[in-house]
């Protein structure tokens, strides 16, 4: 499945593509022949990991982006399109922290709600609108969420927007169907990373997500980077509209939110003005 040359000849943007799960994507898409475009807020961890890259021979190109602003997102595409056309868009970039829903502000929510829906909606009918209009095939993978499935409390704005993303997978796999572009979804369990750690796992949950998981361990980042390989690629050429699920059985024991219920007051006001301190 992993031939050589499996992605040479694509040209894949990744939004938050300078760390974590994107930075992992990058680097496999890389060794498979693909030249990127990664995206993000800090121009520094981006030219990190595009230095990294570049160091083995890859065609990496960066661009400081915004995804929650619509015309930021419309330069940055315009950018990518002066050079070459895309041929695949990850929507990785997301944002999300654990909270009493009903204390939530509206600034909080669209904390969430910004980057992680209206950032892959903007990214896709930007990247979709050249496609048609170019008659340029295309692929639109999406990092979701089990929370697509299960609900998740305490991060209800998260799952708000993977829910939404995902119902947008279903419905242009319909309408751009016809126009030879896929949209394909993951939906990951527990793969650490440093920036999900410290939202999701703060002081007096479990320290190891592994106990939850059916096959007793954490998910690696070269196993999901390896899925997205695949659903881009043209072996899953007959998939679309799909979410695959990666997360060792998790999410059939439960939604991952179950042992926050036991939090007490003083547990959540204390997590509270931690988040404010940082």
């Amino acid at each position: 499945m992993f031939e050589a040359g499996l992605l040479a000849n694509r040209r894949i943007l990744i939004t938050g593509g300078g760390s974590g799960l994107g930075a992992a994507m990058a680097a496999r898409f890389a060794e498979l022949g693909a030249s990127l475009v990664l995206c993000g807020r800090r121009a520094e961890v981006l030219q990190e990991t595009a230095e990294q890259l570049r160091s083995h021979g890859s065609q990496v190109d960066t661009i400081v982006c915004d995804v929650r602003d619509p015309q930021a997102v419309e330069a940055m595409l315009d950018e990518i399109w002066r050079v070459a056309p895309l041929d695949v868009l990850v929507n990785n970039a997301a944002a999300t922290f654990i909270a009493q829903t009903e204390r939530l502000s509206a600034r909080a929510a669209d904390a969430i709600l910004a980057p992680t829906l209206h950032g892959a909606m903007y990214c896709t009918l930007g990247a979709g609108r050249r496609w048609i209009d170019g008659e340029h095939a295309g692929v639109v993978l999406s990092i979701l969420s089990t929370s697509t499935i299960t609900g998740r409390a305490f991060t209800v704005p998260s799952a708000m927007a993977k829910s939404a993303v995902l119902a947008m997978t279903k419905s242009l796999a319909v309408e751009w169907g016809p126009k030879q572009i896929r949209l394909v979804a993951i939906a990951p369990g527990a793969f650490p990373t440093a920036g999900a750690t410290a939202q999701l796992r703060p002081d007096g949950r479990s320290a190891d997500p592994a106990d939850r998981v059916p096959l007793g361990r954490v998910g690696r980042h070269d196993e999901l980077a390896n899925l997205a390989s695949f659903l881009i690629s043209d072996q899953a050429g007959y998939i679309t509209g799909e979410m695959v699920v990666q997360d060792g059985g998790t999410h059939l024991r439960g939604s991952g939110a179950e042992d926050l219920l036991r939090w007490s007051d003083q547990q959540w006001s204390a997590h509270r003005a931690g988040r404010a301190k940082s």
